[in-house]
């Protein structure tokens, strides 16, 4: 077992004793000892026992459990407590704004043992009935509840991936001569897939065959078309076609509804007949090709009919590292280790960009710290030498829309980038409020994961995107694309009109660890979509490209 799976049982552990009313202190310690060991650098399973037990904030009687979830894959009292523990209180542990406490009110006062009796009960007011559940929870809850059941069976890309992979290298191998193409959402590169499909030559009734013999249950069957779902919960469909339509159906379902109505429309297409490949397709009716990933807007049908479109983005384009984060504040590696790497990766410099000190939850920066932390990058320049850190601070924006931190210690940063943590929960005019107030604050270059969204899991407050994007051209602000594969923030869908703005994007992985640099792929994936050429990429310049860029923010700031 690695840290991660350790920690997430014993954080499952503390909430289910919470749940059920046992000893809050063991609670609090098997909480805190999956904070420590999340935390920790080095796998457990490569320590003894002996340092295991003398960690902080493990000890004896955890490290025990440790050795026994290393050993035996398992930890005994965990499931214990699952095998207590109603299945529907388990899933009201993925419900925002409903922690252990109150669902052990909820199961133990009110009675209900599953989400839809849950939801029953916030429409028939009865929440508020209890301690600790007035009118605002009891709305939270059912929205919260609302958007889990409208997220059951959806996967992030990022999540999906592995399981297409794995899926398409099992069907060709199981079907030789026989051929498959992604299609649908997943082709399409949405940061979202619903439904993971195919377009393929083999027939209907022998792909049922092989999938009801592999343990498969048929969703729908239609003509053509037949999708089915395993023990994964992943809707897979396929699209049957004749060899020679094959070209014609993968780019059909390769496009969005709007885009296929708007093609025939400006096109006239042969829909019926037969093309050699989707380049044939778009050379009979005299059109520059248009990828996969960007069949989305309609608008860009006339854009290709009159042009070549700009070559989007690609993950060699990626020169630099742009927001990420040390062991100062809440990263794994230490600063040295995170410029190392990004060296050994080839790239040119490093933004290190840490905590503010109002994240206290993240062990923000204190001023001195801040300027501890400088001193260390000065010396690790000098032995790093062409490749170079930058210092960067991502600053709280507060309540107010104030940066966090005096202007005097925002001026020694090479660059800020500014983003909302705290007090979530907004209007469109207060969030507009903090945003527009920290773009237009002069030590601010970058607006952080602009709107606070974590997909599938939290929506974004709301916000006027071409008002921030026309805040951001006025002021010489760059758009983060922040990569980590649940933000995905900004929305690719306004990157197009960043561009018109002459706005600049910055594709940046908010790593927390060595291996979040990985997540910039994300972010290309997504940038491609709304249209980002590498020359209109933050993360893409050249280290004296990005030096001179910095004069240029440097020049917004007052004169001391």
């Amino acid at each position: 077992m690695d840290n991660y799976a350790i920690a997430e049982n014993f954080a499952l552990l503390g909430k289910l004793m919470d749940i059920h009313g046992d000893n809050s202190f063991k609670a609090k310690s098997y909480a805190s000892a999956a904070f420590t060991i999340d935390k920790l650098p080095t796998p457990l399973s490569e320590l003894s026992p002996e340092k295991i037990f003398a960690i902080r904030g493990i000890g004896d009687s955890v490290g025990r459990k440790v050795v026994e979830q290393l050993e035996t894959g398992e930890l005994g009292i965990l499931r214990e407590y699952l095998e207590k523990t109603p299945p529907g209180i388990l899933e009201m542990l993925n419900i925002k704004g409903i922690g252990p406490k109150k669902i052990a009110t909820i199961w133990k006062e009110l009675e209900v043992e599953s989400l839809g009796e849950l939801l029953y009960a916030c429409n028939e007011n009865r929440l508020t009935l209890y301690k600790g559940f007035g009118e605002k929870t009891q709305n939270n809850i059912r929205e919260s509840i609302e958007f889990y059941f409208g997220t059951l069976g959806s996967y992030l890309y990022q999540q999906i991936e592995p399981f297409a992979t794995a899926v398409d290298q099992k069907l060709k191998s199981s079907f030789p001569g026989e051929q498959f193409s992604f299609t649908g959402e997943y082709r399409r590169q949405l940061e979202i897939v619903n439904t993971l499909e195919w377009v393929t030559t083999v027939p209907v009734p022998g792909l049922k065959a092989f999938f009801t013999g592999n343990g498969y249950e048929v969703i729908s069957e239609t003509g053509e078309y037949i999708s089915v779902k395993g023990k994964e919960n992943v809707t897979m469909g396929f699209h049957s076609t004749e060899e020679e339509n094959f070209a014609t159906q993968l780019f059909a379902t390769s496009c969005s509804e709007a885009f296929l109505r708007a093609w025939g429309a400006a096109t006239y297409w042969d829909a019926g007949a037969a093309y050699g490949s989707e380049e044939e397709i778009f050379s009979a009716v005299n059109c520059h090709f248009i990828p996969a990933f960007q069949r989305e807007n309609p608008e860009i049908i006339h854009k290709a009919l009159a042009a070549p479109l700009p070559q989007v983005i690609q993950p060699g384009d990626i020169t630099a590292i742009i927001h990420s984060h040390s062991n100062w504040s809440d990263g794994v590696h230490t600063l040295e280790q995170m410029a190392t790497h990004a060296q050994q990766q080839g790239l040119q410099y490093l933004v290190i960009s840490d905590h503010s000190k109002t994240a206290f939850y993240a062990n923000g920066l204190s001023e001195e710290r801040v300027f501890a932390q400088h001193q260390q990058i000065n010396e690790l320049n000098t032995r790093l030498s062409p490749f170079k850190i930058f210092k960067s601070i991502e600053s709280d924006i507060l309540n107010d829309g104030n940066l966090d931190y005096s202007n005097e210690v925002l001026g020694s940063f090479d660059l800020v980038i500014a983003s909302v943590h705290s007090n979530l929960k907004m209007t469109e005019e207060k969030a507009m409020m903090r945003l527009l107030k920290a773009i237009e604050n002069p030590y601010t270059s970058i607006l952080g994961h602009m709107t606070g969204r974590l997909l599938l899991s939290r929506n974004g407050y709301p916000v006027d995107h071409k008002k921030i994007v026309d805040a951001c051209a006025a002021n010489n602000v760059v758009i983060e694309v922040n990569a980590h594969p649940r933000r995905l923030d900004i929305d690719w869908r306004w990157i197009e009109y960043a561009l018109e703005k002459n706005v600049l994007i910055s594709i940046d992985p908010d790593a927390h660890a060595t291996d979040g640099y990985d997540d910039c792929r994300y972010g290309i994936l997504i940038a491609q979509k709304g249209g980002l050429t590498k020359e209109r990429n933050l993360s893409s310049f050249s280290l004296e490209d990005f030096e001179q860029f910095l004069v240029g923010q440097r020049a917004k700031r007052p004169r001391s």
